[in-house]
């Protein structure tokens, strides 16, 4: 299930969030880190590391079209679809508990610790 955007006036639903949270368990774990060849100078691509303390790579490569042809090389704004992606592993979990925390506020229960 993907989400639909969404009004700003509506409710994200418990269906909703329940299938973000097997999302994120489904992913490898974090943190996710964004190489950016922008900034790093790799001699490469961009790409996310997603395990730092793996014995081997594991790594995602992304390739970005616009127009029509590929973008390659070293590119700004690939860069932050880049970083935007790896961030998300660390973001969306944080944002989850928060929902739900601050879900458990407005019925009354005492927050968690």
């Amino acid at each position: 299930m993907t989400l639909s955007i969404m009004d700003s006036d509506e409710v994200l639903s418990e269906e909703e969030l329940s299938a973000i949270e097997r999302r994120v368990a489904a992913a490898t774990p974090g943190p996710w880190v964004g190489w950016m060849e922008s900034r790093h100078g790799i001699g490469g691509t961009s790409f996310i590391q997603l395990r730092a303390d793996a014995e081997e790579e594991d790594e995602i490569h992304l390739t970005r079209a616009t127009g029509g042809r590929e973008v390659v090389g070293v590119d700004a704004q690939t860069d932050t679809h880049v970083e935007f992606i790896a961030g998300a592993r660390q973001d969306v979990p944080c944002l989850v508990n928060e929902i739900r925390g601050l879900r458990a506020v407005l019925d009354g229960a005492p927050p968690a610790d």
